[in-house]
């Protein structure tokens, strides 16, 4: 009979947690190297030896002593839904850190297995586990594994069913079982109380008894609890003359030097180690920020040099080979249903899909630099501007996600540990240029742009770079603005790990390349489908009037917002519509551009020529970034501030700053060309 159990992933950020749930599943989970990336838990399942059995990729944490939601996440799962087995992932090359968190779960009585994660790395720093002797001292299985290579997938999940069946007894340290008095007594009252049921309440108070900030929030409103809970306490100050958490960590550090000295043979390492040899360039202090903006710089041409430029050009035909194919079928259809075909789906849809290429690539890149490691130095080094302004360094890995979908960026927020650090990461990520403008850019930067360099540099990626910059910059303004107005607070520190270097596989950059180029073709076909569809219609009607003209309705409604958009250069009624609908998914402007100047057949990029200059492109491109979050982003927004307030001031106040940014571009380069 087929058995049902559930396998909780569990471990500190960076430690291949991610990896070994994507081996077990076969999930296309992505894999990042930034704390931070899997900031909700994630479900997956597998079939082994009859057994049914889901597995829980639950976020990065250092350890119980929960402070940001991600990491309360973690630790709320296995307090409240008690998993039937826990894999705690271990950095094989970083095991005095990770035990730290091992040493919690024990404590708690958890049925956990031990999945040593990342040998063959610690082999070439020449540290060598005894996992045998480790496994005796904790009293938990220990599996060495190497998620990217699929060692040890079916050893661990051997080892899950056994556990399953026979759960473990893990080795209780000494310095735990000198505090069960004091803890006994208050998970004893947490019983009575019904705040904890059997199996939480020895985790309820041992957190309590560290005073942990989450876990008080548990007892508030019992005063019986909080009394007892600060007496417990202050009795274990008393007799070893140190607060609880103060004694806990020095006895779980003690007691996991004696373990590294006991299960840890270290050789001589190499003199030069290849991650600190980079690091030296990429993190200095001087080279690294400039550093990263030269390599955003070269992505950013690469991408229209090799993706739109060259790969692009084939698609573009491919598509003018259809309008005047599928126009040479419906010759004799009705006007409405001709319009309907070249306009909305060739000419709408169909300008969006010219740029997969260009997104292929770009994806593809990106996907290096984060497998790499890269990105989380790049994270690292924008510390430092976001210290310098007084933001909290999380706010720059916010900064850098949102620049693949500013959704994400939002989400990944959830790292930060107060609410004024959230609120800041959460008002400003939308400013970061995301992919989705990104097609936007490229068509206006390809039309204007295309064969003008300064000096050797292409001036159509330079112009896409800038823009870029521009984002950030305008993010680290409001964040500045906003910490010394809405939200004053005392100044928060970021603490973070740096991965080593990995040569990413090819299979990995391909599938990343893949999953999100996918995501943008499937929003082209649902979402952007859907509103070019409304568009059409209301280009077309009230009946007799010229499609896509400004009687229509779409064309009266362009024609009231106009006025407003005229002193930044493009006051025409195609380019209102276009911001407008560009509210509801950015890669939308193409598509309206597309269907309003009824051009499906890759001549959208002259037919701008005649309507734009090129600093009313420039312009223009500029509103494109600033202006309103798109439809996803105004959602994430609602949900993560669970505030309709703040979701509509994200809204008018990057209005304001787009229509502002845009003007001050156009007058002031009016007054010099």
């Amino acid at each position: 009979m087929e058995k049902n159990f559930t396998i909780a992933l569990v471990g500190n950020p960076n430690c291949g947690k991610t990896s070994i749930f994507n081996a077990l599943t076969g999930s296309r989970q992505h894999v990042g190297n930034w704390p931070g990336v899997t900031v909700e838990k994630k479900e997956g399942t597998v079939r082994f030896n009859g057994d049914e059995i889901s597995v829980i990729d639950l976020p990065g944490a250092y350890s119980l002593s929960a402070s940001s939601e991600d990491e309360i996440v973690a630790v709320n799962y296995i307090l409240q839904e008690k998993p039937d087995v826990v894999v705690n992932v271990i950095d094989s090359a970083n095991l005095e850190r990770n035990l730290y968190f091992t040493l919690q779960l024990i404590e708690m009585d958890t049925n956990v297995i031990i999945a040593l994660n990342m040998t063959d790395e610690a082999v070439k720093k020449n540290i060598f586990i005894n996992t045998a002797k480790l496994g005796d001292v904790l009293g938990v299985p220990v599996v060495t594994t190497v998620a990217t290579k699929n060692k040890g997938i079916r050893e661990l999940l051997e080892t899950s069913t056994a556990m399953k069946v026979k759960p473990g007894r893990p080795v209780q340290p000494d310095y735990w079982q000198t505090m069960n008095r004091e803890s006994g007594a208050l998970a004893e009252a947490l019983l009575e109380e019904g705040i904890a049921g059997k199996e939480s309440a020895n985790l309820v108070a041992a957190r309590l008894l560290e005073d942990e900030a989450f876990a008080r929030t548990q007892i508030a409103g019992c005063p019986t609890l909080e009394k007892l809970a600060d007496k417990e306490k202050d009795r274990i100050t008393s007799r070893f003359g140190l607060e609880p958490g103060i004694y806990l960590a020095d006895q779980r550090y003690t007691f996991i030097g004696q373990i590294i000295r006991d299960c840890v043979r270290r050789e001589t390492p190499p003199q030069k180690d290849l991650t600190e040899m980079i690091d030296r360039v990429v993190t200095n202090k001087w080279i690294g920020i400039p550093l990263f903006f030269v390599i955003m710089f070269l992505l950013y041409q690469i991408t229209m040099g090799l993706g739109n430029n060259a790969l692009g050009g084939y698609v573009d035909s491919a598509f003018g080979i259809l309008g005047r194919y599928v126009s040479g079928l419906l010759v004799n259809a009705p006007v409405l249903a001709q319009s309907f075909v070249s306009d909305a789906l060739i000419g709408g849809v169909g300008s969006v899909l010219v740029f997969v290429p260009m997104m292929f690539t770009m994806y593809f890149l990106i996907s290096f630099l984060e497998d790499s490691g890269y990105m989380a130095r790049a994270a690292y080094v924008m510390d430092r501007l976001m210290n310098a302004v007084g933001l909290h360094g999380k706010t720059a890995v916010a900064m850098i996600v949102g620049s693949g979908c500013n959704v994400a960026g939002i989400m990944s927020t959830r790292t930060l540990d107060s609410r004024k650090d959230r609120m800041i990461g959460i008002l400003i990520s939308p400013f970061i240029s995301c992919s989705a403008r990104l097609p936007v850019y490229a068509l206006f930067a390809g039309a204007f742009f295309r064969g003008k360099t300064i000096g050797i540099i292409p001036l159509a990626g330079l112009v896409i770079f800038s823009l870029y910059l521009l984002g950030i910059m305008v993010a680290v303004a409001a964040g500045k603005i906003l910490s010394e107005t809405l939200f004053k607070q005392e100044k928060s520190y970021f603490v973070m790990e740096l991965p080593p270097y990995r040569l990413p596989t090819l299979k990995s950059l391909i599938r990343h390349m893949w999953e999100k180029t996918e995501s943008f073709v499937r929003k082209a076909g649902t979402v952007i489908l859907g509103i070019v569809i409304l568009i059409w219609m209301l280009s077309v009607f009230p009946v007799g009037v010229e499609p896509g003209s400004a009687e229509s309705l779409l064309g009266k409604l362009g024609t009231v917002i106009a006025p407003i958009l005229s002193p930044a250069g493009f006051g025409s009624w195609q380019a209102s519509v276009a911001l407008l609908v560009g509210i509801g998914a950015k890669e939308a402007i193409i598509a309206t551009f597309g269907l309003v100047y009824g051009t499906g057949e890759g001549m959208l990029g002259a037919v701008l020529a005649q309507h734009f200059t090129p600093l009313s492109a420039y312009a223009f491109m500029v509103m494109t970034l600033l202006y309103s979050p798109c439809a996803a982003t105004i959602g994430i927004i609602k949900k993560e501030t669970n505030s309709i307030k703040w979701t509509l001031f994200s809204v008018l106040y990057s209005l304001i700053i787009g229509w502002i940014a845009a003007v001050l571009i156009f007058q002031l380069g009016s007054l010099f060309i």
